[in-house]
């Protein structure tokens, strides 16, 4: 029970947003200019802006989320040293409420309540479903957002730094179009879903994309 940061989710989203992201810039420039130098510039500016945009939303949202727990684990804290037998009684309530006998369950909490950290810990899970040493660090949620987005947004990118030249487009949607079908097909997989259809999905997602900026930016020139 508690808050489930990103940082403690596989980051598929923004595997998925900087694969398609920086995909569609790399093509939205490459159709409006043949110069490899400008592309690859773009790139790394739509790497480098979107890592520390994801890892600064990410931050504030940890953040935030973590305060509200705090706050709301600060006043539990009072209200235990405060009135103890209520905040007791009160567990035992809803104990009781799960099916535990009356008696028993005020025994128990009678227990708990010997060790005002442990009490605290149970009114906290019982009543706000919050872990309080499970609240997410915002510093670490925004180091793995950033570290995410960089590598999504590093694989179009690739070829350009690697200097395949006028091929290096073509290797960059290669490039970009596995990796849009393997983030699909591991997200299948893990919600118990076919992993060629998961697959076929982002990758349809990620072309569309692709190819509407790429006519964009030769439209524009």
């Amino acid at each position: 029970i508690g808050p489930t940061p990103s940082s403690t989710r596989f980051p598929y989203t923004a595997l998925f947003r900087s694969l398609v992201s920086n995909t569609s810039l790399i093509m939205g420039v490459a159709g409006a200019t043949s110069d490899t130098t400008l592309v690859m510039l773009s790139g790394t500016a739509g790497l480098l802006a979107g890592a520390f945009s994801m890892a600064a939303g990410e931050y504030v949202s940890v953040r935030s989320q973590r305060d509200l727990y705090e706050h709301q684990i600060a006043q539990e804290r009072a209200e235990l040293e405060h009135y103890p037998e209520e905040e007791a009684e009160e567990l035992a309530l809803i104990y009781s409420a799960r099916g535990l006998p009356m008696d028993q369950a005020r025994k128990m909490t009678a227990a708990l309540f010997k060790n005002p950290e442990q009490a605290l810990r149970c009114l906290a899970l019982e009543e706000l479903g919050v872990n309080p040493d499970e609240l997410g660090s915002p510093w670490a949620a925004a180091a793995s957002s950033f570290l995410s987005f960089a590598v999504g947004a590093a694989l179009p990118l690739a070829p350009f730094a690697a200097g395949a030249g006028q091929a290096s487009l073509a290797w960059a949607a290669l490039v970009s179009a596995l990796g849009l079908f393997m983030v699909g097909a591991a997200v299948s997989l893990f919600s118990g879903k076919s992993a060629l259809g998961g697959g076929l999905r982002m990758l349809a997602i990620g072309t569309a994309a692709g190819v509407s900026t790429y006519l964009l930016g030769s439209w524009l020139g």
